[in-house]
């Protein structure tokens, strides 16, 4: 273990997040490198650092950190140095000078103490005096925030914004109510907050305690896409998480109500409690609804004509469904067309998009995901965008992880249509931001296939909006596909109807291999995605996607991943790899984004390397490519959808996952040339008709089911889906009810 001392002269790297620095220390003239985690520091300071030299394979000998002491300068040059290093805004290398030559060993009192005597140096203003006051005394107390809360396991990033959000009050909030600050910071949730109070000895009972976990209970609920909990449910589950009685829990919810934190509500036979920002959420998507859902006094005659036009145009001749679907966009301002695959959706809205162009009016199409957007282009002709980029997501570093969209009701879309694809993907949030920028008699067209699963968000938005009755929906039942011998759409509409399939393999895209041990399975899985499948669909084995209904277990999507990465992208010599928390990461593993990342910054190259595009947004289910693992700066390029490259720190892995097997839900509106389902057994709220239903209709050319053909046919009869908490049918049929 060796000592060693100097001023920072540069930082050559710094991780925000997690602290990890590269930096040039200079002492007395010579420069050496040191790398370590530094709670907080600035160019200028002087260092004593422990720790050891180790030699880097690239970058050479480098001294390694263990622990060190930021000390005040305590000589004239030093001080000068470090006030012109830019340590202090506002003082450049001569102001420094001139402090230091007024004032010597006497500088640094005089800044704290008698701040206003700056202003005897030339060049000093009182104003710039009181400035340069400021952040001296800002910069000493936040070096000592960063060394207190790093006590508490707490990161550098996050130390950072708890300091921004109190200052020198941060001290009491710690000792008082830690719970404050998952109310308060975006990034402290619950679990910091109880951590950190059951280390400064803040019992088990607090009524803080209480309060937080309420509302974590809830937020809780939220990711599993709930926008409310029953009483029972909420004070069941808050109850065993803190490990204490439902009897101390129940009391708080009418304070909570009082300080307009939840909102209750007694609804047919249950109270159901909402957080309070999730009920006017739902009740104001409702109303923006219920305002666009305008009727259009129309000539039915004159719309017909014109549909008989479109179909000369299209040479194609329209199902009665179809032209239904027409006349409703003609004489409604809110239109639902759902349908299973197969049943002329795409046909449809080429249609309806006609229409709206011999009435010269203005059409946006989009899609959830860049997938979907990509698909409805290549289906339509007519290029159809991310809501996110037509809302021209704004992934402001102010805003911490929460997403900003600079269309709004002040900026709102100038547009008289739009079409929405991928409907039941849609969450409360997007849909309440969507229509937020939509101007008043603005036209929506919804599509969407109401049988598959809900959006990974909260909210349960395409089947509530058909639930509540109160807008004109079209469903099309009529399969179309040319295709007549595809199995896929076949099948995939008599499970929706509880009809059983066959399963005896004489298709040439629905199979299924009967396997009951599980290494059979997994080694099915393996010949199937590498080796049989590409060549029999024309892709490669990156585009084979197997589909999976649990997270956990054997032929869930963790064990999946394992298996088929050591199989499909085995590890080499020149394969650079990173150990996360959750998984090996590998260059040239398939990965997935599991949380909408809205800052996340990407660009795209052309041939020549030079930046075409730029953007920010990563988005919950997004799928890429790891092309690089850096060791030195800590960091992993991600090339998403062939084109976008992001770059993911270290600290940021836990915002992917390998994605050779996804869960069924994640691959909702996705598309695959085949895809493979292990189906053998496991929790019957998972085995239904409504999953099985969604996986079946992800395969484009082929799809093959491994392991027992009872696990499917008891699927299908399963209708017991998983139980979502939303009442945006309520809140809209409350609403037509207020309406003139």
């Amino acid at each position: 273990m060796g000592r060693i001392s100097g001023y920072v002269d540069h930082v050559r790297f710094r991780n925000e997040d997690n602290g990890y620095t590269v930096l040039s220390l200079d002492m007395d003239g010579d420069e050496e490198t040191v790398v370590g985690v530094f709670q907080f520091l600035h160019e200028g300071e002087y260092m004593e650092l422990e720790g050891e030299y180790v030699e880097h394979p690239v970058h050479g000998p480098q001294f390694q950190m263990t622990s060190y002491e930021v000390t005040m300068p305590d000589d004239i040059q030093s001080m000068e140095r470090y006030l012109g290093s830019g340590a202090i805004k506002g003082v450049g290398p001569a102001i420094a000078k001139r402090i230091v030559k007024k004032f010597k060993m006497d500088t640094f009192r005089i800044i704290e103490e008698e701040p206003e005597r700056l202003a005897e140096v030339k060049g000093v203003t009182e104003k710039r005096a009181r400035s340069i006051a400021v952040e001296f005394s800002e910069k000493q107390e936040m070096r000592q925030a960063m060394m207190f809360l790093s006590g508490y396991g707490i990161t550098t990033n996050l130390a950072v914004k708890i300091f921004k959000e109190y200052g020198d009050k941060l001290y009491g909030v710690i000792q008082n109510n830690p719970y404050q600050m998952a109310d308060d910071i975006e990034g402290v949730g619950f679990k910091i907050a109880d951590e950190i109070a059951r280390q400064v000895g803040i019992g088990s009972s607090s009524d803080y305690r209480i309060i937080s976990g309420i509302f974590y209970t809830l937020m809780q609920g939220l990711a599993s896409g709930h926008i409310y909990l029953p009483k029972e449910i909420l004070l069941r589950n808050t109850s065993r998480m803190l490990e204490v009685e439902e009897e101390m829990i129940e009391p708080h919810l009418l304070d909570m109500m009082i300080e307009k934190k939840i909102i209750i509500k007694e609804e047919e036979d249950q109270t159901r409690i909402y957080g309070a920002a999730q009920y006017y959420l739902e009740l104001n998507t409702a109303r923006m609804l219920c305002d666009l859902n305008m009727t259009y006094d129309v000539s039915v005659s004159e719309v017909r004509t014109m549909i008989a036009k479109i179909e000369d145009g299209l040479q194609i001749t329209f199902a009665e469904k179809q032209k239904e679907a027409i006349e409703a966009v003609a004489e409604n301002g809110v239109v639902i067309l759902t349908g299973g695959p197969g049943t002329g959706k795409t046909t449809t809205i080429n249609g309806m998009i006609r229409y709206f162009e011999s009435e010269t009016l203005d059409i946006r199409l989009v899609a959830p995901t860049g997938r979907a957007a990509k698909r409805m282009t290549e289906a339509t002709g007519y290029e159809a965008t991310t809501i996110h980029r037509l809302l021209e997501l704004n992934g402001d570093s102010s805003s911490g992880d929460s997403m900003k969209f600079e269309r709004n009701a002040a900026n709102p879309i100038e547009t008289d249509v739009i079409i929405v694809d991928e409907m039941s993907m849609v969450d409360i949030f997007l849909m309440n931001s969507l229509l937020s920028a939509a101007v008043p008699g603005t036209r929506f067209v919804f599509v969407g296939d109401a049988n598959q699963l809900p959006s990974v968000g909260p909210g349960n938005v395409l089947k509530d909006m058909i639930a509540s009755g109160s807008f004109k929906v079209v469903e099309l039942n009529q399969i179309f596909r040319q295709d007549e011998a595809s199995h896929i759409v076949s099948n995939a509409h008599r499970i929706n109807e509880g009809k059983s399939i066959e399963l005896d393999n004489k298709s040439r895209d629905f199979f299924f291999l009967e396997r009951e041990r599980l290494g059979d399975i997994l080694g099915v899985l393996v010949y199937l995605v590498r080796d049989k499948l590409p060549a029999y669909v024309n892709a490669k084995p990156y585009d084979i996607q197997v589909l999976t209904p649990m997270r956990k277990g054997e032929l869930g999507v963790d064990k999946l991943n394992e298996v088929l990465q050591e199989y499909l992208n085995p590890p080499a010599e020149e394969k650079q790899e990173k150990q996360a928390v959750s998984c090996l990461f590998r260059e040239g593993d398939k990965v997935m984004q599991i949380k909408n990342n809205y800052q996340m910054e990407w660009e795209v190259k052309n041939e020549k390397g030079f930046t075409v595009e730029e953007g920010k947004g990563v988005f919950n289910g997004d799928i890429g490519r790891i092309t690089r693992i850096n060791d030195y700066t800590e960091k992993v390029t991600v090339v998403f959808d062939d084109i976008r490259v992001a770059e993911y720190s270290y600290s940021m892995l836990d915002e992917l996952e390998l994605a050779y097997a996804v869960t069924i839900h994640k691959s909702q509106g996705s598309e695959y040339p085949a895809v493979v389902m292990p189906l053998l057994t496991g929790p019957r709220v998972l085995f239904n008709r409504n999953l099985l239903y969604t996986g079946v209709t992800r395969a484009k050319q082929c799809i093959t089911m491994v392991g027992r053909k009872s696990t499917v046919q008891q699927m299908i009869q399963n209708v017991n889906e998983q139980k979502r908490y939303s009442t945006l049918c309520q809140r809209i049929n409350e609403q037509e009810e207020l309406m003139p």
